[in-house]
């Protein structure tokens, strides 16, 4: 048998990035940029206000207080979208928006609030409110009182605060999300280049399976592998390429790897067949089809894992998974998932972890490492996990009803109950 870190590094040799493609910046969220994101504008594009307030220039200003009010004469409105039909000169104020440009001669704004507007109103949104101050100045214009003295650039968004023209905002292999899509929304990238998603062509073998919509007869069981597999590399973030079932003869499962091969895959992976005691023929037939090392992993579940290339128009890296399905969903998790994220563009494999409470005692007695399927609960400031109860190889809703996986090395022969343990967590929404 070879370790899990063996196994891994030699099938993670034959994987690189896929090639770039071009896509609609939605299709982009969780894929991997192959080029830099370089703005050509700045972001925001010009002076804004940053409050609901009056656009002032704050020298005029500078000893206002409630006390001492400074009293100006309104020369205009600016809203959002809209530029000021003229420039606030000393002495003045003009009426403005949140995010409407800065007037010209203008470099601060004083919020409502700090006005005799802000102080006579009890209206919530000034965009909307009627005026409460309407009083004229000595030569009949509107004016407004300034109750508190601001700085320069005071409630204002600079030009290029955010985002300067020539600045890489995202380098090559940024992996995107919400975040980065509306940034790249805001410099007006309809389309991004990110790598090309994995196409992954899943084989089930075996007499035994039935498709899920075919009643079930003596000797037979329902193809769930294949969908399983096909769910994980959905959510790995491939493109699964469903075969359906290769019957035991040579014939059959050649012509299925071959329809694969003719589908254009980068990964193909089968379960069933690889195990000492299956039939050679499906050993056979792959080798006859590639160059294939079939091997005994220190792992539980998960032993037997199968590896190699296919030979066909460009040559197809193979990943044999055990039949039985928690070892197939188990083997999916330490091996398949990695090289799918690498095909991505992506560099980091490992799952988040938490620090846990194990209620349970574990014997672990295989000498091999053991990926127990747990349930992890955080209950005040700690994690509390438990096992999803029996964990043979062929319960499958031992994994349906986990959220995270206990590793149990291959030197440790016992978990005690009560022990503080790390877990891997397969679904970290449900912590944040």
């Amino acid at each position: 048998m070879i370790s899990v870190e063996e196994a891994l590094a030699y099938v993670l040799r034959h994987f690189q990035p896929l090639e770039p493609e071009r896509v609609p910046l939605l299709e982009s969220l969780d894929r991997v940029l192959t080029d830099d994101i370089v703005s050509d504008i700045n972001v925001p594009p010009f002076n804004n206000s940053a409050m609901d307030g009056y656009a002032v220039i704050a020298d005029d200003i500078a000893n206002a207080s409630r006390e001492y009010p400074i009293t100006l004469p309104v020369i205009g409105d600016v809203a959002a979208g809209y530029t000021a039909s003229r420039a606030v000169e000393r002495g003045t104020a003009m009426r403005i928006m949140t995010g409407a440009p800065l007037p010209p001669g203008a470099d601060a704004v004083v919020r409502f609030e700090e006005t005799s507007e802000g102080r006579e109103s009890d209206a919530k949104d000034f965009s909307t409110a009627p005026r409460a101050s309407t009083r004229k100045d000595a030569k009949g214009r509107e004016s407004v009182d300034i109750l508190k003295a601001i700085q320069r650039g005071d409630n204002v968004r600079a030009a290029g605060e955010d985002i300067r023209v020539g600045e890489v905002v995202f380098p090559k292999g940024t992996v995107v999300r919400p975040g980065e899509i509306g940034v790249m929304a805001s410099l007006g990238r309809k389309y991004v280049s990110v790598h090309r998603r994995p196409r992954v062509a899943i084989l089930a073998t075996g007499d035994e399976l039935v498709a899920i919509d075919e009643p079930i007869t003596p000797g037979k069981i329902r193809n769930s592998n294949e969908y399983s597999n096909a769910a994980a590399v959905l959510k790995a973030g491939g493109v699964p390429v469903q075969l359906g079932i290769a019957r035991d003869n040579i014939g059959d499962l050649t012509a299925k790897i071959r329809a694969g091969l003719d589908a254009d895959v980068d990964l193909f992976l089968t379960s069933a067949g690889v195990s000492v005691g299956d039939y050679d023929i499906v050993k056979d037939v792959l080798n006859a089809e590639g160059e294939m090392r079939f091997w005994q992993v220190k792992m539980k579940p998960g032993k037997p894992l199968a590896f190699g290339v296919l030979r066909g128009k460009k040559p197809v890296p193979l990943l044999g998974l055990p039949g039985n399905p928690v070892s197939a969903m188990v083997s999916f998790e330490v091996f398949a998932r990695p090289a799918i994220l690498t095909m991505l563009g992506k560099t980091k494999f490992a799952r988040p972890t938490v620090r846990a409470i194990f209620r349970e005692a574990i014997t672990n007695d295989s000498q091999r490492r053991n990926f127990v399927r747990v349930v992890v609960e955080k209950r005040g400031e700690e994690y509390i996990a438990r096992s999803t109860g029996e964990q043979g190889s062929g319960i499958l809703t031992s994994v349906a009803r986990a959220n995270g996986l206990l590793v149990v090395p291959e030197d440790v022969t016992r978990v005690r109950a009560g022990e503080m343990v790390e877990i891997q967590l397969l679904d970290e929404s449900e912590f944040l």
